[in-house]
């Protein structure tokens, strides 16, 4: 093992991150059957055994992570992480303090080694989700995020639980995952709830730091994998944060300091494989999300829910296709690149990498678009899809706008003249080479 770097985050795992700027997120586990959201047995009220069907009937034969890290490279991603275990408790792993683990289902074969495999063939970064939380150990209290929370019967018979057990066997299977399957790049915890109260004001037993010991839980975790990076979920610091389904309105700052980020997002609404869920996202929304994450210093971590029998949805694939489209032709835009010092226009984004500057069109204008602060700064501007020349207006400040002629504008400003057809791309792109 290398010696453990004297500070955290190392800053190689930090710029490694934020080069990589986009990535998969998968949600796999038992509510993949259902197909009624990961939350179902929370929101149905499932018990343990009526949930045990799904244990029973877990087949994904048609599994190929192979097939997941093409789709995801092709998309523009650069590194995927697995949910190893959610809140239902279930593994993917054939986990020795548990059996309630895929190699107690008919699969009967560990699903996490091929998926770090493939990830690891096609160069892409590895990351591990792990649930907190666990409503199938017997010593999990049950509380207001418990599927049993309404059950007075099940509620006293859990009296005597005690979450310190459970928290030996988190960081037991914590220690499996991060021993067993070579250097990891990022552990993304999943979640903490301290002080959370019912609706009604009562004491709902959320749960945080304290309950998963958390200071010694990342202790341990820097000393397996000294450089990974570990998110915002253990109800301390953690060296990135993680906005879930929305998108921040500029870079993320704590006390003025910036933060390192991931927008984590959906392509429906739903985590888990949702069968009847009808709520996606367009291929142009969700590539404006990305551009909009890398212009504010972020990444995005797009997420797809396999069916239980190992596949993504063949909407998902055919939308993480058209991501990979744009991307092809667009990648030094987002790739590697950080937010600008420049103000972009309404309805742009800039992005920028060395001297070269990139404005993201979100909406098409007519004709023109103004680019305060850039008069006299740029060298030569060319749409990025197809290499096509930009023309560049230089403003007199003191025309003024009559009939054809544009007037009005600060003498800073820098006027580009487009075609009027927009360019056949999920979001435009103009390259612009700073003097």
């Amino acid at each position: 093992m290398t010696d453990a770097p004297s500070s955290f985050p190392p800053a190689s795992s930090v710029a490694k991150f934020q080069d990589w700027r986009f990535g998969l997120f998968v949600h796999w586990g038992l509510y993949s059957l259902p197909a009624r959201h990961e939350w179902v047995k929370n929101r149905e009220r499932l018990t343990d055994e009526d949930y045990q069907p799904y244990f029973d009937h877990f087949e994904p034969d048609l599994y190929d992570p192979r097939k997941w890290a093409a789709a995801a490279r092709a998309a523009g991603m650069k590194y995927a992480v697995l949910t190893t275990k959610h809140h239902e408790g279930f593994c993917l792993w054939d986990s020795a303090v548990s059996d309630y683990t895929v190699a107690k289902t008919p699969w009967g074969k560990d699903l996490v080694g091929p998926f770090v495999e493939a990830c690891r063939a096609e160069g892409l970064g590895v990351g591990f989700y792990h649930s907190l939380i666990d409503w199938h150990h017997p010593e999990f209290p049950i509380d207001l995020v418990h599927p049993q929370r309404d059950d007075e019967e099940a509620i006293a018979k859990a009296a005597g639980r005690d979450v310190q057990v459970y928290a030996d066997y988190l960081h037991a299977q914590t220690r499996e995952l991060l021993t067993n399957y070579g250097p990891i790049d990022i552990m993304w915890f999943d979640f903490s709830y301290p002080g959370r109260k019912y609706d009604d004001g009562r004491d709902g037993h959320g749960k945080g730091r304290d309950d998963w010991r958390s200071e010694e839980l990342m202790a341990m975790v820097r000393e397996l994998q000294p450089d990974i990076l570990i998110n915002d979920r253990l109800d301390i610091p953690g060296d990135f944060v993680t906005p879930e389904q929305y998108q921040p309105s500029g870079p993320m700052q704590r006390d003025g300091k910036p933060l390192i980020w991931e927008a984590c997002q959906t392509l429906n609404g739903s985590w888990g494989y949702d069968r009847d869920n009808l709520d996606w996202k367009s291929p142009d929304l969700l590539v404006r999300m990305l551009v909009d994450s890398v212009s504010k210093d972020g990444n995005l971590l797009l997420n797809v829910g396999p069916t239980g029998r190992g596949e993504f949805d063949p909407r998902a694939l055919d939308t993480l296709a058209q991501i990979g489209e744009w991307f092809r032709v667009h990648e030094r835009s987002v790739r590697g690149a950080r937010p600008s010092e420049f103000t972009a226009p309404l309805d742009c984004r800039y992005t920028q990498r060395g001297d070269r500057l990139y404005l993201h069109l979100f909406s098409w204008p007519m004709q023109h678009v103004h680019l305060p602060g850039l008069a006299g700064k740029v060298k030569y501007a060319q749409l990025l899809n197809d290499a096509s020349e930009i023309k560049q207006i230089v403003n007199d400040p003191h025309q003024t706008a009559q009939n054809t002629r544009m007037g009005g504008l600060a003498a800073d400003t820098l006027t580009l003249e487009l075609p009027i057809q927009k360019p056949d791309v999920a979001v435009p792109v103009i390259e612009l080479f700073l003097a």
